[in-house]
């Protein structure tokens, strides 16, 4: 099963090589260690690497800064590659998004100094947006950065960041005008290498994505350049938090499809081997029309996800039509693993078998990138002109 297998129009042959060669590593390197890093709570930094040699991280990324100079298309494949391979403890999502707020608003040195990094692997990234007592309300943050001559002074805490013990490279949502309200919001790139003040708390314990260092982050006088303000100015993360937001929503959807195959594909397995009063648990009706309801439902995904990608690449694609895809296909994943799990019996609930490892994986879909219940909103807002 592909992204692409009924050949999208923003498809082209050098997309079908880079899925190949994608699914490749991704069957070699990381489908192996799925296990070993749910049980140390981490990816190893060696696959990082092994990932930025194959070029799988800079598809989009103009070659000036260590990309390949294609469209969002490779990413979107990155993405649904690792959903088909079953993992979500590989960080490459954030990665992702904090290689695209670089490139949209970065300065040339900022692009020339962090992104050909990022794209080798070399570095890992990661964005402090979340607070503990703020989720989808970004424009309420309670972290701030004030001043101090040629550098900020960073005081906060965030929570529930992916990559956060790995992270050398912070993207910090931040307050520099706190009477300001969203107009007061900034973004603060943060070095984390001997970086005096700022402090990781514990790696989450979660209900799924294990294999991801989920962590606290703590920031106390942290002092950081002027000159790693993301922006010509201060005052304009919120816009800017929410102009690359289209992207981080597709790619929910997008991973949920990755997910869903290859639910699908384990299960189909299982059912075709396992036997109950005589027969293929695959030759009883229920069995049969379970999976054509879970293969129908891939496939509206695909075709959904394959417009948002093309609506993308055209600089096309609206917050709505976003958190339609973020809510449509996370809410389908939830659906298909339930099915699915169902269908392995009491196996299913052994973590043993893939099946109960997606089915935990998949919750957290529903909740972060905004809540469902969020994109909901969003939607309906567009309805209300």
């Amino acid at each position: 099963m592909s992204l692409i297998k009924n050949s999208p129009g923003w498809a082209a042959d050098e997309h079908k090589i880079f899925a190949d060669s994608t699914r490749k590593l991704f069957d070699a390197e990381m489908a192996p260690n799925i296990e070993k890093w749910a049980e140390q709570g981490i990816v190893d930094r060696e696959f990082w690497k092994s990932a930025g040699q194959q070029g799988i991280m800079g598809g989009s990324i103009a070659e000036d800064y260590g990309g390949f100079g294609g469209g969002i298309g490779f990413d979107a494949i990155t993405v649904y590659e690792q959903g088909r391979t079953g993992d979500m403890g590989w960080g490459y999502g954030i990665q992702s998004i904090v290689i695209h707020y670089i490139d949209a608003y970065g300065s040339e040195e900022q692009k020339k100094k962090w992104l050909p990094k990022l794209v080798s692997g070399d570095r890992v990234a990661a964005i402090a947006m979340t607070e503990p007592g703020t989720g989808s309300d970004l424009q309420n943050v309670q972290t701030h950065a004030e001043k101090d001559g040629n550098h900020y002074r960073i005081n906060g805490s965030k929570n529930f960041i992916t990559n956060g013990h790995t992270a050398d490279l912070v993207i910090v949502v931040a307050k520099t005008d706190r009477g300001a309200g969203a107009k007061g919001v900034s973004l603060i790139v943060l070095e984390t290498e001997d970086a005096e003040g700022f402090r990781r708390g514990r790696n989450l314990k979660k209900l799924g994505m294990k294999g991801s260092d989920t962590a606290e982050l703590f920031f106390e006088d942290v002092r950081v350049p002027t000159a790693n303000l993301l922006g010509p100015e201060e005052g304009q993360g919120f816009y800017q938090l929410m102009k690359q937001l289209p992207w981080e929503r597709l790619m929910i959807g997008i991973t949920a499809l990755g997910f869903i195959d290859f639910a699908i594909a384990e299960t189909v397995k299982y059912v075709q081997d396992r036997k109950a009063f005589g027969s293929r648990i695959m030759d009883f009706q229920n069995t049969r029309f379970k999976l054509a309801e879970c293969k129908t439902k891939a496939e509206l995904l695909r075709s959904f996800v394959n417009d948002g990608i093309a609506r993308l690449e055209a600089g096309e694609l609206d917050a709505a039509t976003a958190s339609m895809a973020k809510w449509w296909g996370s809410q389908t994943q939830n659906e298909v693993m339930h099915e699915c799990l169902q269908l392995h019996g009491g196996y299913g609930f052994m973590m043993e078998y893939p099946i109960a490892r997606l089915y935990a994986d998949s919750r957290v879909q529903m909740i972060y990138g905004g809540t469902n219940e969020i994109m909901k909103e969003l939607i309906a807002r567009s309805m209300d002109v």
